[in-house]
């Protein structure tokens, strides 16, 4: 199956604005997770909140077929 994903902030720069990614069909968030940091090493180095389809989830959810992921990191300031 195929989940669109988005990337926001720092992680847009690094990786682009969005990808398609193929995953199984009974893969989890963890698992689109890994696949991503396969291709997208900066996906691994930072702390994102991740959100399905405009909800956030932990990562033991599942996906399902034309899902949205999107990787929104921390932010910080003050």
């Amino acid at each position: 199956m195929t989940v669109r994903v988005l990337f926001f902030a720092h992680l847009r720069e690094r990786c682009g604005r969005e990808t398609a990614l193929e995953v199984p069909d009974d893969a989890s968030v963890a698992d689109a997770i890994e696949r991503l940091r396969e291709r997208f090493p900066a996906v691994a180095d930072s702390s994102v909140r991740v959100a399905l389809n405009r909800v956030y989830v932990d990562t033991a959810h599942l996906l399902h077929d034309n899902d949205e992921l999107a990787f929104i990191p921390a932010v910080s300031g003050g």
